[in-house]
């Protein structure tokens, strides 16, 4: 399924760009690259776009589900990108928007989950499972509260949750097309029966 390297440009490019923010080392090749320190920011358009290096405990909106339920979101990431996956062969013949938009979040999903799973092992502070998401795109946006935290910037994100977005938003309004589409493909039919019906009626 060709689809399946939009996820891959996805991962790559979500895994690739946190790796430059956190940093990494590959001590047989003499490798060490340092990274940003958590916390460290610095302006690329003014104060509207910055990067800034954090790392969230695993839910949207930097929540923090618990230790002990950190466990269970990986496992659940995990189950939905492989059923993200089985679908996306499922609807492999359907129309590429569709099949975009999953590949897309599945591409998003598999990203965060690679953070979840292993940059616990990889960066040496949580066993597998247990790793932070590296979040660094920072935006500024008009002040809002959800779940009792009030943010004045945009919650910091990466390209994995912009990817998973961007493949809701689009799904959801190829959804809505489609929809339309098959209302009006069903009122032609219903119109071009129904002269078929009066004659009947003759």
């Amino acid at each position: 399924m060709k689809i399946l390297f939009v996820s891959l440009a996805v991962v790559l490019l979500d895994q690739i760009s946190k790796l430059l923010i956190k940093g990494f080392s590959i001590p047989f090749l003499k490798i060490f690259y340092k990274g940003m320190y958590e916390g460290e920011s610095f302006r690329v358009i003014g104060n509207f776009f910055r990067i800034t290096f954090i790392e969230n405990p695993g839910m949207a909106f930097g929540l923090d589900p618990g230790f002990n339920m950190k466990l269970w979101l990986s496992v659940f990431s995990l189950l939905a990108s492989a059923g993200l996956f089985f679908y996306l062969y499922y609807i492999k013949n359907k129309n590429f928007v569709l099949r975009f938009s999953i590949a897309l979040i599945l591409g998003g999903a598999v990203g965060n989950l690679i953070d979840r799973m292993f940059y616990g092992i990889f960066y040496g502070y949580a066993p597998l499972f247990y790793g932070r998401v590296v979040d660094f795109l920072d935006f500024d946006f008009f002040k809002f509260s959800f779940f009792g935290r009030t943010f004045d910037r945009w919650p910091i994100f990466n390209f994995a949750d912009a990817a998973v977005t961007i493949g809701v938003l689009t799904l959801i309004i190829f959804y809505r097309a489609d929809q339309f589409e098959n209302q009006d493909e069903r009122k032609e039919d219903r119109e071009k029966d129904q002269p078929a019906r009066d004659e009947t009626n003759f």
